[in-house]
Order: C-alpha cells, then sequence, then structure tokens
C-alpha cells in the first residue's frame, strides 16, 4: 500500500470532499438564513467558538481556535457587540483586559443556526442505530482531539527552511 492508497488518504480526500460541499452549498445560506440575520462566517464562527466555550474568552483565544489574527477577530467582535450578540466583560484575573461572551440575543441566534446543522448531521445518521452514533461521536471526538494534539506539538516544533 502507497501513502496516496492508505485508508489516511481516503479518510482526508472525504473530509476535503465534505467540507467543500458543506462551504459551497446552500446548507450554510440555509443556517444562516434561521438566524434571521444577514451574518458573515467569521461572526457565525466566533458565535460557535463562544457557545462551546465553557465561559468567557479573550479575544486571542477566540482567534487561536479559528486559526485567526487577532485583529480579524476584534473586528467582527466590535460588530457583534453593536448588534447586541456578544457583550465584554471585564477579566476577573486582570482587570485591565476585557472577555467575550455571548449575549442572549447571541445565543438565540446561535441555537437557530446550529437547529438547522444539527438536523442536517441528525438526517444523515437517520438510519444508524443508536450504538452505530454513540461509536461514531466517541471516535470522531478522539481522533479530532489527537488530531488537534499533533498539530498543536507540530507547530511548537522547528520546521527545516524549504
Amino acid at each position: 500500500m502507497t501513502v496516496a492508497t492508505s485508508p489516511s488518504a481516503a479518510l482526508l480526500a472525504r473530509l476535503g470532499a465534505l467540507g467543500t460541499a458543506a462551504s459551497r452549498g446552500s446548507l450554510y445560506e440555509t443556517a444562516v438564513a434561521a438566524t434571521g440575520l444577514a451574518l458573515e462566517r467569521p461572526a457565525i464562527n466566533i458565535l460557535s467558538v463562544l457557545n462551546a466555550a465553557d465561559g468567557p474568552r479573550r479575544v486571542g483565544e477566540i482567534a487561536t481556535e479559528m486559526q485567526v489574527e487577532g485583529p480579524h477577530i476584534t473586528r467582527h467582535v466590535q460588530r457583534l457587540e453593536q448588534r447586541g450578540l456578544v457583550r465584554t466583560v471585564t477579566d476577573p484575573a486582570d482587570r485591565r483586559a476585557r472577555l467575550v461572551e455571548i449575549s442572549p440575543a447571541g445565543q438565540e441566534v446561535i441555537d437557530r443556526y446550529l437547529a438547522v446543522i444539527f438536523g442536517w448531521i441528525d438526517s444523515a445518521l437517520d438510519t444508524w442505530s443508536g450504538e452505530d452514533r454513540d461509536q461514531l461521536f466517541r471516535l470522531a471526538g478522539r481522533l479530532f482531539d489527537d488530531l488537534a494534539r499533533q498539530l498543536a506539538a507540530f507547530e511548537q516544533t522547528p520546521q527545516p527552511d524549504r
């Protein structure tokens, strides 16, 4: 078996094709329409990060999660704050710093968006047994966590010049 024909290569190709189809298709537009607002992808991504977080986050943490630069996030957070979808609060650990948290209105927006996404996933898994679903969620979670750890370690390792 060559690298190109390995199971990892097949999985990567399928994940890439799925990502492309999801980003180019009408799923995103349908999900955003369900929010009742015109929102750009970065705004939805910021709301998603805050929704999944266990509390308010610094702009830098959001940027790291989204793999973009902080100033990009700052601009979008300011727009989201103007619309009442997020709010900034003082960091209790450092009174000079600000944290971003999702507002109740922002929570309603991301809940409507995710209802469409989750409905799509649930529909795709409709014929799967409960055991198969549980196994998928367990293994996919493990895979994504392990890949994230590997990527973080890779980023910390000096790379040879190309």
